[in-house]
């Protein structure tokens, strides 16, 4: 009876935890609320366990993980083009994501999974064109974030 009881418990914790995860959803836009070449949302502040998928809106676009702006020990990811893409994060930190041929007309977005613990390695990346502008209020969310959760 014991031995059932244990495996109940441990059993219904996993679907519990499994249960919780959530699914976030990012369009890649040619033009939506922030202007043209656009993720949207820009910024997810996700969980550990979370997935992503990335939807191709609209055609001609791809999502590609930014050199740098990962946490340690991630496997880089770069989606195929126009192919909607779906990645389930565990890791907990920053996530800089790109859209390959439009990266210097700041098509970019960041995720936030649990605690930014990659914040000033992240932050430290140095983007191309129009990026550098977009990551700026998105780093301001991941700010607004810790303050939340602190």
């Amino acid at each position: 009876m014991f031995g059932k009881l244990t495996l109940m418990t441990v059993a219904a914790a996993l679907f519990a935890s499994v249960a919780a995860a959530e699914t976030f959803e990012i369009k890649m836009l040619n033009k939506g609320d922030e202007g043209s070449m656009v993720f949207e949302p820009a910024f997810v502040a996700a969980q550990p366990g979370d997935t992503i998928t990335f939807i191709p809106t609209d055609k001609g676009h791809n999502a590609e993980i930014i050199k740098g702006m990962f946490p340690e020990g991630f496997e880089t990811f770069k989606s195929k083009m126009n192919k909607e893409f779906s990645i389930t994060l565990d890791q907990e930190g920053l996530y800089g994501i790109k859209c390959t041929p439009h990266y210097s007309m700041g098509m970019v977005a960041l995720i936030q999974v649990g605690d930014a613990v990659n914040l000033e390695d992240a932050a430290a990346v140095k983007q191309k064109g129009k990026a550098k502008k977009r990551f700026l209020p998105l780093f301001d969310q991941v700010v607004t974030e810790a303050a939340v959760s602190n």
